[in-house]
């Protein structure tokens, strides 16, 4: 049968590959920026051209999708049309426009909840800033035994071996792949399609397994599991390397250091 998996590694870059890592997620938060301007300014001149009384099939129309098929083209035009963007031939052209496809997604569940009229925030799409974080970027990668293959990158080399389905396994097609960061550490996702035999019954036994919060996990013979509290543990070393950045002078680099080492204890107890 096929089944769909979800697989996450992190990778170990040179200091040419983090770069490279760097100029694409900017490409893409650049991109997706771009593209929500663009339609919050379309959305804007239709609405001042209606409240003018220009009839509504004569009012700018507000582009559903972001760009045509070829997206990057929109992007390389002159600086007269918004573009005039060179440097992001260094980078794949798949992080540009797939930030652009996640942006169209986003107004669709934006519409979508509005539409449904329930209470509470509808999810407007934000302009994604570089103080937030690095973020990530999407585009079609691969892997072997040891390295993620990632187009205008190249091989990457894997921290944890032999995980990834490899490329040219039989019965598995890759769906999608996302390179992303989190206190300075690079991740690659992977989602693929993949033919798995039909599961054979044992003969033994069967127990159902219901994961919670107060226990980690309770089998449905009574077994119980507890639940580590990795927060809780975590939470005296997190107060003072939050008390330590709150001392550091704002825009200084020691405060972007202790910042970061918020970041790396964040990651460490969600690891857990």
């Amino acid at each position: 049968m096929k089944i769909h998996r979800a697989y996450k590694v992190e990778l170990g870059p040179n200091d040419r590959q983090r770069t490279a890592f760097y100029a694409a997620a900017g490409c893409a938060r650049w991109a997706y920026n771009w593209g929500l301007r663009r339609k919050m300014d379309a959305y804007e001149a239709r609405k001042a051209a209606l409240a003018s009384g220009v009839a509504k099939a004569d009012a700018p129309k507000v582009p559903t999708a972001v760009c045509p098929p070829r997206r990057l083209d929109l992007l390389h035009q002159g600086p007269e049309a918004g573009g005039g963007v060179p440097w992001m031939y260094e980078s794949s052209k798949s992080a540009p426009q797939e930030a652009l496809r996640n942006l169209d997604k986003a107004f669709e569940g934006f519409f979508r909840r509005c539409k449904a009229g329930k209470p509470g925030p509808k999810g407007f799409p934000q302009f994604k800033s570089r103080k937030k974080g690095v973020g990530g970027f999407r585009l079609e990668a691969w892997a072997t035994e040891t390295h993620a293959v990632l187009p205008r990158i190249g091989k990457v080399r894997l921290k944890e071996r032999g995980y990834l389905p490899t490329k040219g396994a039989e019965g598995v097609r890759v769906l999608g792949s996302v390179v992303t960061e989190r206190a300075g550490r690079w991740f690659v996702s992977m989602q693929v399609e993949q033919e798995v035999a039909e599961p054979a019954s044992a003969g033994l036994p069967v127990v159902g397994v219901d994961v919670g919060i107060t226990t980690l996990a309770t089998l449905s013979d009574g077994t119980r599991f507890d639940n580590p509290k990795a927060l809780r543990a975590g939470t005296i070393r997190l107060r003072r390397l939050q008390r330590s950045v709150s001392r550091k002078v704002q825009g200084s680099k020691n405060r972007e250091k202790a910042t970061a080492k918020v970041a790396r204890q964040h990651l460490k107890v969600a690891s857990i």
